[in-house]
């Protein structure tokens, strides 16, 4: 039978846990928003990872699997990135058949672009995912022996096979392309 000594104990434990988990949680926080106006800066550290990810893989010759996995969440990832929130595609309530078309009246509604995936978001989560890709190659579990250029063919194919999908239904690569590299 526990007596009120251990179950004091117990609930100052968890108070502790709980008080260092949000401060954590905070100063991670602290991170984030100190780091989100230097978009360059934030891009070339994530590309800069992904390049020691690469040359990781090239020269333990292994880990094929793990690259493909976070080749196809960074693929979609992207796409998620390039789709609009509400896709002019999908919008049944227009009344021109020819799809949509810009306001030309100052009645009707205008709809800015807006992103699906945020920037911050996409750049946060291709650095996580790379950063647990990275730590995955450090595990001889997950060297799993494949014909890796069977893997790079497949991915090549679902590459193309997505983005082609993604440019003709909605036609924003030239946007997002464009509002990216301003």
């Amino acid at each position: 039978m526990m007596d009120g000594n251990d179950i004091a104990s117990e609930t100052n434990r968890k108070g502790f846990i709980s008080q260092a988990w949000t401060r954590l949680s905070q100063i991670y926080q602290g991170l984030l928003d100190k780091w989100t106006p230097h978009t360059k800066s934030r891009w070339v550290a994530s590309f800069l990872l992904l390049v020691i990810f690469i040359l990781r893989i090239f020269l333990k010759q292994g880990w094929y699997i793990v690259t493909y996995a976070l080749g196809i969440y960074h693929l979609n990832l992207f796409i998620a990135f390039l789709t609009p929130k509400i896709d002019p595609a999908m919008d049944f309530d227009a009344e021109d058949e020819n799809g949509p078309a810009l306001p030309t009246r100052a009645s009707e509604e205008f709809r800015p672009f807006i992103r699906r995936l945020p920037e911050f978001k996409f750049w946060l989560s291709v650095t996580k995912s790379t950063l647990i890709g990275f730590f995955c190659t450090f595990i001889d579990a997950f060297n799993i022996p494949v014909f890796w250029p069977i893997l790079v063919m497949y991915f090549i194919t679902l590459f193309c096979l997505t983005m082609k999908r993604q440019i003709k239904v909605s036609k924003i690569f030239d946007i997002c392309i464009s509002t990216f590299l301003l």
